[in-house]
């Protein structure tokens, strides 16, 4: 069960207590250091334009150059490390400052956002959000802040937890049973009553990821079904080889 953002609104009171009265932003301006838009939307249908002229006129009004935008098109429940989010994390260095609209860009549950705030903290990344104006750098008022925000979501997770341990138990007390049933139709099940059906895919040079899209499943599962049955796993080896112009187990 997800945290979404708009629960955590509702502690920004506790947050700017702690946090004191929000000042403007003060960046420290060096020539190495990259000044990274970050821009994201859920869907091909939204607008990145209102993103960038915000950005635009934050950067403009203190001075700054934006040495690189950086737009995705993908749900803030995504894991920021299957992002690109995640791989520009991974080329920010300390001294580097990363601007975004609002906090929501970042994640829409609020485990992901104190994790990558965690992480720009730790590595000495600068973090600026547009509208809420909160400055997440080595400043003392700052790290308050990703303090108060950490408290938020600790105290969120144990109150999903014991809500969830209510749930439960309240329907164990209405002598529901609990789990997955035994023999219930699984995905992997759908697989092997095709068994014959993929290994024709398969001959037929057709793709894993054709065969996944064509059942509704991962890759995940199709590793598992292949581990489990040597005649997937030989019909694999003898497209791959055709592919590559190799003899199998070669």
């Amino acid at each position: 069960m997800a945290s979404n953002l708009p629960e955590m609104f509702s502690y920004l009171p506790i947050i700017r207590f702690l946090a004191g009265r929000r000042r403007q932003c003060r960046f420290r301006k060096t020539k190495n250091n990259m000044i990274v838009a970050y821009l994201r939307v859920s869907t091909g249908k939204q607008n990145l334009a209102n993103q960038q002229d915000e950005i635009r006129r934050f950067a403009e009004s203190r001075e700054l150059v934006i040495t690189n935008w950086v737009t995705e098109v993908v749900s803030g429940k995504a894991k920021e490390k299957d992002r690109k989010l995640g791989r520009l994390l991974k080329r920010m260095k300390r001294g580097d400052t990363l601007i975004v609209t609002e906090i929501s860009r970042l994640s829409r549950t609020l485990t992901d956002i104190m994790g990558i705030m965690g992480k720009c903290l730790k590595r000495g990344i600068n973090l600026y959000t547009t509208k809420e104006k909160y400055s997440f750098d080595d400043t003392i008022n700052s790290k308050v802040l990703c303090f108060a925000f950490g408290l938020v979501a600790e105290i969120e997770r144990n109150l999903i937890s014991m809500r969830t341990r209510e749930a439960l138990a309240l329907r164990r007390a209405e002598g529901m049973v609990l789990g997955r049933k035994k023999g219930s139709y699984t995905k992997l099940q759908v697989l092997i009553e095709n068994r014959t059906a993929v290994i024709e895919m398969l001959n037929e040079d057709r793709s894993i990821g054709d065969i996944c899209r064509h059942f509704g499943l991962s890759r995940d599962t199709f590793a598992k079904f292949k581990a489990r049955y040597p005649t997937v796993q030989k019909a694999v080896e003898e497209k791959e080889a055709r592919r590559t112009g190799t003899c199998p187990g070669t």
